[in-house]
């Protein structure tokens, strides 16, 4: 078979100018004739995509002008060097080469040279691939930025102790690293029933800090919260998982990825980048924001720690010091109410009505004062307490019922507390204190009304793992008092001292700064904890975790004392250093027609008891100076004679609860200051269920 030859093409009837511009632009590289003399002569559409000039703009253009300044005068060196010697040859094997964008972007890129001077034309031709366009080099620089940003974001966390910063710079970093165009990131509220915008970057309106979201799974932070894993989002608009916020279209945003963050497996956060163009997302950019959160929630969960160590040591500072004040002040105040009371019942004043008066204001000024020591004692977790079973049911509703006779009419009140809900373990009337301090504090936040709310839930273990565990006698768990209101909310300023005694920001003659700190100490030394979560805007919920009461225990309450007359003649040895004191003391006794022997000290007292002296009653102070404690004199004074009663007085309620927790249960115990009733009703307690001397 003969084999038929093909003519070959001509070229004639083409310019030749023509074909070769149509060569170049159908060249798929960038590419570009250059002068002798540097500038640009002809350039190709893909040289226009890849350096972002128009065809007309390149057109004379010098060419160092697409170099960046840095390298600029070595480039014109080297570019002399090649007019003197042009040869065809590749650029960038011993360096990394860069053009310079008209926008200012630098990319990286390869380069040949081919001169055109064999061709008798003084061109040369440069060939410019952008080497970003590799899939291999593109995949490797993303990594490379992604691993940038992480590093960024640990070398911030190493000296950055503020949550806020953190979670900005961290959302900032994973804006730029995945190139998309917001970031929210939402934070776990007390209790686990809402989230709230913690921080973000490029936060639409909506997304506003502080802002409430529920934490059911029909929203993307708590579908997150029910299914821990990252999420990716190709389209809202074909979303089914979870209902999309409107606002989400209407800025443009049109997909993303989401991830909790978490901490010894359970979820406290989310991460949300949101974008206005699809994007492709895969493995790389899961496992990125997987660990950026997994490298935030270790970052924020060390700071939580650490600053609620810091605030938890300041708190502890501030107890020693106030319950030291408070021991000095009941000493101070036993002598001013006992010389008052002792005023008061004088002839020489007793028809005198302006001086009754007078005394009368000094007495309630000496209550006030008491209740103040009283308040920095229970902040201090130094108060004496009477826990017993309470009925949470019954007590709220009853509390319920009075705020609503006292209170605005405006502010609604419920009650969300089920009738089977556990008893708590703890003293009736501090509970009731403490709940009552929340609530006036409530409603002074909502001065034109608002909705007051008392929720009671029982729960197996405190809100903090680092609480400590449960105390024997709340085997069952604890009881969450949850009581919120829709106020004005406290500023992060405010919320973090509003445990703080003193701490106000009411004016000047409203409050004494000592509401929530009597809650904190109160709760605490009742074995459990108190949380807060409040925003600006957003109403404030304080909540009480306290022990649930175990069986019931009748032989718990202590009926001793319900009598209220001493025995006639009572034998009394009185120890007390302070002369001030003692003298208060003896004219209280002397008022309940007591026989007194009055000591200073321990030894004196055990001097008169080894002299045979027989008494019903040792009184003494705890606190005795130098040599025997109070405690010490009533063991040695009871071994010498059994039936002798005792009854323990302190201005330092630390004192009295190690007696109350070391002495034996027939020893009564009696706190500073107190009135002569208040002594005799401990007298008789002393003495025992009969009021009857025991000598």
């Amino acid at each position: 078979m003969r084999r038929e030859h093909a003519a070959p093409l001509s070229l004639s009837g083409f310019d030749e100018g023509d074909v070769f511009r149509s060569i170049v632009a159908a060249f798929p590289d960038a590419t570009l004739l250059v002068a002798a003399d540097g500038r640009i002569v002809l350039s190709n559409p893909a040289a226009e995509a890849l350096l972002g000039y128009s065809a007309d703009e390149l057109a004379n253009m010098p060419v160092d002008q697409l170099v960046p300044d840095a390298i600029r005068p070595r480039h014109a060196a080297y570019r002399e060097s090649y007019r003197s010697a042009p040869r065809a040859r590749p650029m960038g094997a011993q360096t990394d080469l860069v053009a310079r964008r008209k926008d200012g972007v630098e990319v990286r890129v390869e380069i040949a040279l081919s001169p055109l001077r064999d061709h008798g034309l003084p061109f040369v031709v440069a060939s410019i691939r952008g080497v970003d366009e590799y899939p291999r080099v593109r995949q490797a620089l993303k990594r490379a930025r992604y691993s940038d940003r992480l590093a960024q974001l640990g070398r911030l966390a190493v000296d950055e102790r503020d949550a806020r910063l953190l979670i900005d710079h961290a959302c900032r970093l994973a804006v730029e690293a995945l190139e998309v165009d917001s970031a929210v990131m939402c934070l776990l509220a007390e209790g686990g029933q809402e989230f709230v915008i913690a921080g973000g970057h490029r936060l639409l309106p909506e997304q506003a800090v502080g802002r409430r979201l529920p934490s059911d799974p029909h929203g993307l932070p708590g579908y997150l919260l029910a299914h821990p894993q990252p999420l990716l989002l190709p389209d809202y608009r074909e979303e089914r998982r979870f209902a999309v916020p409107d606002y989400l279209g209407a800025a443009g945003l049109v997909g993303g990825i989401a991830a909790p963050l978490v901490d010894r497996g359970r979820v406290f956060g989310t991460l949300t980048l949101h974008a206005r163009a699809r994007h492709d997302f895969g493995e790389d950019e899961t496992r990125f924001v997987e660990s950026l959160c997994s490298l935030l929630g270790t970052c924020l969960q060390r700071a939580r720690t650490e600053e609620a160590l810091s605030h938890s040591q300041r708190l502890e500072t501030v107890g020693q010091l106030t319950g030291g004040i408070a021991h000095d002040f009941n000493n101070l105040l036993t002598v001013i109410k006992g010389n008052l009371q002792i005023l008061e019942d004088s002839p020489a004043v007793a028809g005198d009505a302006a001086a009754q008066d007078m005394l009368g204001a000094a007495a309630r000024a000496t209550r006030r004062a008491a209740e103040l020591t009283a308040k920095l004692l229970a902040f201090s977790r130094r108060q004496m307490l009477q826990p017993a079973a309470v009925d949470l049911h019954a007590m709220l509703h009853s509390l319920a019922d009075m705020l609503r006779r006292t209170v605005d009419q405006r502010v609604r009140i419920e009650v969300e507390c089920p009738a089977d809900c556990p008893p708590v373990f703890a003293d009736p009337v501090q509970l009731e204190s403490a709940m009552l301090n929340v609530a006036i504090n409530a409603r002074d936040a909502m001065p034109d009304g608002g909705r007051l709310v008392f929720r009671a839930t029982a729960v197996d273990r405190l809100p903090d793992a680092d609480a400590g565990p449960a105390p024997a006698q709340a085997p069952a768990g604890f009881v969450s008092i949850a009581i919120s209101d829709t106020g004005t909310g406290m500023p992060d300023e405010v919320r973090e001292r509003a445990f703080e005694p003193f701490f106000t920001t009411k004016e000047v003659g409203r409050g004494t700064g000592l509401g929530l700190s009597t809650v904190y100490g109160f709760v605490t030394q009742s074995h459990g904890t108190v949380t807060l979560a409040s925003a600006m805007g957003a109403g404030t919920t304080v909540t009480l975790f306290i022990p649930q009461a175990g069986a019931p225990d009748a032989a718990a309450a202590d009926e001793r004392g319900r009598g209220d007359a001493v025995p006639a003649d009572l034998a009394v040895l009185l120890v007390e250093d302070d002369e001030d004191v003692r003298d208060v003391a003896l004219a209280f006794l002397a008022a309940l027609r007591a026989r007194v022997v009055a000591c200073t000290d321990a030894e004196e007292a055990l001097a008169v008891l080894a002299r045979g002296g027989r008494f019903d009653l040792l009184l003494s102070d705890i606190a005795l100076g130098a040599g025997r404690r109070g405690t010490e004199l009533a063991r040695i004074a009871q071994e010498r004679q059994p039936d002798l009663a005792v009854l323990l007085v302190s201005g330092f309620s630390e004192e009295l609860l190690d007696a109350d927790r070391l002495a034996p249960p027939d020893w009564a115990l009696l706190p500073k200051p107190y009135s002569r009733a208040e002594l005799a009703r401990a007298i008789v307690a002393a003495l025992g269920r009969d009021g009857t001397a025991a000598g």
